[in-house]
């Protein structure tokens, strides 16, 4: 069993109005797994924020969704089927300007790829946030690591976080990319243990959370051994490990 990490900065606002804020990303794989095992994951991890991968698409989708976020004590901010299966899931200590749901250019016979974004308050923080999943082929997925930069550079907003399952290890091209304008949060502030794929053998590190200059890592990774996390639900939850960041934000 891994040694429990030391525990993450709870949430909070600061009285200048900065933000201190939890952000985990997720592939649930389109809830086929033990949705009850999720739940408690999520729940443990009490995040401000979850940048969901592979979201319900298909036969009442919008209300799948809503039921993982209200047993994780969450709503639903955007995204799934609009986008192609990045969604975003929030607590209600965020106030939200504005979402908007993307789908990316298709190339035929690869899956369509889309992005989940909004804009969200947290006290005096304004923060852009954005889910992706991109492709498994190298030369789209890098097409698709430009398009991530360019919509958070246009968000208009100081301080930013996207993350995903990027399906590229760190040493990829566009991980690489990805990581030369962002903070990769688990390279910057290394929490919890590294890789994220597969949870019964993982070997690879393909899901990151990703955050503008300005942000501050406390703390980033897969939360093996966390409080109310258990190797069992990890497992039973879905066919990857969750990232859990622990970041502070300036206010606006």
């Amino acid at each position: 069993m891994p040694t429990p990490p030391p525990p993450l900065p709870n949430s909070r606002t600061e009285p200048d109005g900065s933000a201190v804020i939890r952000v985990l990303s997720y592939n649930i794989r389109s809830l086929r797994d033990d949705t009850a095992a999720l739940a408690r994951v999520i729940t443990a991890c009490a995040p401000d924020l979850v940048l969901v991968q592979e979201a319900p698409r298909f036969f009442r989708w919008r209300k799948k969704l809503a039921r993982l976020a209200a047993a994780s004590g969450l709503v639903t901010l955007s995204g799934g089927a609009t986008a192609s299966g990045p969604a975003l899931l929030c607590s209600l200590r965020a106030t939200v300007e504005r979402t908007e749901d993307v789908l990316l250019p298709l190339t035929p016979g690869l899956h369509r790829r889309g992005f989940a974004t909004a804009v969200v308050r947290f006290g005096g923080v304004r923060l852009g946030v954005l889910s992706c999943h991109l492709s498994l082929q190298k030369d789209e997925r890098y097409e698709q690591g430009g398009m991530l930069l360019d919509r958070l550079a246009g968000m208009g907003v100081e301080h930013a976080i996207a993350g995903g399952d990027l399906n590229e290890r760190p040493d990829g091209r566009t991980f690489r990319r990805l990581a030369a304008d962002l903070q990769d949060c688990r390279a910057t502030a290394p929490w919890g243990t590294e890789y994220t794929f597969t949870p019964a053998n993982p070997r690879r590190r393909i899901d990151a959370i990703l955050v503008t200059r300005g942000v501050e890592v406390l703390g980033c990774g897969v939360p093996h051994a966390h409080p109310g996390v258990t190797e069992t639900d990890l497992r039973a939850a879905t066919d990857h490990l969750p990232v859990l960041a622990a970041l502070r934000v300036l206010a606006s």
